[in-house]
């Protein structure tokens, strides 16, 4: 049997990871795949002095690639929007089954490219798009395919995870946590999509849709990032028996599904808390299964080459078969997906960490709970640290039970108000994870 041919378009890290594996494990691949795969072409705009590449043909032109009528799978890999949107809509449009790490691609347009791909009975393979080599997309588009999920969390920014680990074991302030990043090449030189929340907020909602059956709507998913976030509220967590973690949490509801990126308190002893420096990890929780805990590389060159690799023999063992019988992009048939609403960030509901710069004079503490009490929030558990010297307040910490975002919020406008309060209130959420 003749061998598929594929044409890689973009060779930095991942794309120069990708050919390396393909020429490295050839004959595995081969084995696995039961025909060769075979790349017939290249477009860069220069040369990955990690690749030694000796016959394939390179181009600086991507719709070259596209447009061979040789290449049977375009491999897109040059990241952003518009340019990699038009590449991917150009293959399909040339009858090309496609396979992209793009998060970014498929969070934002991926309804308009799955539409596509469907009306011409292609393949669109996104696997290496969310948690690097981690194969969480198919554990649970069909791994988990028996299950009702309830919810999708996890750490799936390793540059957030590993400025957070910083933070927590050495003690260090953001901005010095940062800068490590940087140096050791985990933060590009502008960090914001990654400090900001906006990358894990692509892969939540690539994640969510799969999880719940539900359309695309990065639009919609609430994104906070950690760069507010104070070393003190990390020693007064552990003190709590907590660690704070970057999460995505998609999380259904009996309202809709709760979408959200965020800074988050998490039990210490659970696993997914001691997940540190740039690794990444999902937990997923269904019906039937319980939790589960998927762990490992969320980036790196064949970190994510590996998951590349595996979608590319997944589309070989597929492209014969009949368009309806192959698996759904996001996991449920197109005429299925459920327009269940995604819930603003108000009407969400979790625990909250509270820390209050207050007074130290009788009635304050009193006057907390009143404000809290009267807006139906119950206080788990309170913690006074000792009077700060430089302005003689005293850090108030308080634990709460579940409560709607709006009314956690109308609450700390209420305590920012008090005349024995300081400033602004640190609000982090929490999450059990039970």
């Amino acid at each position: 049997m003749k061998p598929v041919k594929v044409g890689i378009c973009g060779l930095g890290t991942v794309g120069g990871g990708t050919f390396n594996v393909l020429k490295r494990n050839a004959q595995e691949i081969t084995r696995r795949a039961e025909r060769a795969i075979e790349v017939a072409q290249i477009a860069a705009r220069s040369i990955n002095p990690q690749c030694v590449i000796t016959d394939t043909p390179i181009t600086d032109d991507v719709f070259e690639v596209v447009n061979n009528p040789e290449i049977d799978i375009v491999v897109e890999l040059i990241g952003g929007y518009t340019l990699a949107r038009e590449l991917v809509l150009t293959a399909i449009e040339n009858g090309k089954h496609v396979v992209t790490a793009n998060k970014a691609l498929i969070a934002v347009y991926g309804n308009e490219i799955f539409t596509k791909a469907e009306q011409k009975g292609v393949i669109v393979a996104f696997e290496a798009s969310v948690a690097g080599g981690i194969p969480i997309i198919k554990a649970i588009r069909e791994g988990l395919a028996g299950n009702r999920i309830n919810w999708v969390t996890g750490i799936i920014n390793g540059t957030g995870n590993f400025i957070l680990t910083e933070m927590t074991d050495k003690g260090r302030e953001f901005s010095a946590a940062l800068q490590e990043a940087q140096a050791l090449g985990y933060a590009e030189a502008d960090p914001s999509f990654d400090v900001e929340g906006i990358d894990a907020a692509h892969k939540l909602t690539i994640l969510a849709s799969i999880a719940f059956g539900i359309p695309l709507q990065f639009d919609k998913a609430y994104t906070e990032g950690i760069t507010n976030l104070a070393s003190e509220d990390i020693r007064y967590a552990e003190a709590l028996g907590y660690r704070i973690k970057h999460l995505g949490v998609a999380k259904r509801t009996a309202k809709g599904i709760e979408l959200r990126v965020h800074s988050t308190l998490i039990p210490s002893d659970k696993l997914i808390a001691n997940v540190n420096g740039v690794m990444n990890a999902v937990m997923v929780n269904g019906d039937a299964v319980g939790s589960t805990l998927y762990y490992g590389a969320g980036a790196g060159m064949e970190a994510t080459a590996s998951a590349v690799v595996a979608d590319l023999v997944d589309v070989v063992r597929a492209m014969t078969s009949d368009p309806e019988n192959r698996v759904p992009h996001l996991a449920f048939q197109p005429s299925a997906l459920s327009h269940v609403p995604v819930l603003s960030i108000e009407d969400c509901e979790t625990a909250y960490y509270l820390r209050i710069q207050a007074e130290d004079s009788p009635g304050v503490l009193a006057q907390v709970a009143t404000i809290l009490s009267k807006r139906g929030i119950n206080i788990e558990s309170i913690m006074q640290k000792e009077l700060e010297e430089m302005n003689g307040k005293v850090p108030m910490i308080l634990l709460t039970h579940n409560v709607t975002e709006a009314k956690m919020n109308d609450a700390i406008i209420a305590l920012e108000s008090l005349e024995g309060v300081e400033g602004k209130v640190t609000r982090i959420r929490v999450e059990q994870l039970n």
